[in-house]
């Protein structure tokens, strides 16, 4: 039987980056079909069935440490809420794809920096990580917003690289050194 790691849940000021619960099926689903949400990935909007999938698929998962994939839902400490999910892809490795997706209604107030900082944090001080990676839609200024608030750098451009739901799609990499994140994170 493996444990959880001390530092989970995440807690930052006004977030709690934790596991799944069965509870959290209607809110995926929520943004999962939101059209505005889903408008730039390469899945969605969900159907029921997919949302089940995946939430068993994290529920799963998160039975096991260390995690090959660390997905956390994020929840709003003032009111519960939860309002979307945090990601490292390859956890267990030393260069990880790091994503999210947020419910539009927790757009623009800053949730998605503040989680995508607490679990670059982890990434560097608790699981050492030499470096995080990320890709984006082109056209998704909101999410290369957070990257960029992260400190993370644009390394690419590439052309119609990825089939999203609107067709072809051209995207950014953004990236970070754990020497980076140190640098610009000593006290």
């Amino acid at each position: 039987m493996t444990t959880t790691p001390p530092w989970l849940p995440i807690e930052t000021e006004r977030l709690l980056l934790r596991d799944f619960h069965e509870a959290d099926f209607d809110p995926i689903h929520a943004y999962a079909t939101d059209p505005e949400v889903v408008r730039y990935m390469t899945w969605g909007p969900n159907t029921p069935e997919v949302t089940r999938e995946v939430l068993d698929r994290n529920l799963e998962r998160q039975k096991a440490w260390p995690r090959e994939q660390l997905d956390l839902a994020v929840e709003v400490k003032a009111t519960g809420a939860m309002i979307g999910v945090v990601s490292l892809h390859d956890a267990n490795t030393d260069n990880s794809s790091f994503g999210y997706c947020y419910s539009r209604d927790a757009w623009g107030q800053g949730y998605g920096t503040e989680a995508a900082k607490a679990l670059a944090r982890i990434a560097f001080t608790e699981l050492g990580h030499h470096r995080i990676w990320a890709t984006c839609d082109a056209r998704n200024h909101g999410s290369y917003a957070i990257m960029e608030k992260v400190g993370m750098r644009r390394e690419g451009h590439l052309l119609k690289d990825t089939k999203a739901n609107d067709g072809w799609r051209d995207s950014y990499v953004y990236a970070l050194l754990a020497e980076e994140w140190r640098a610009a994170n000593e006290e």
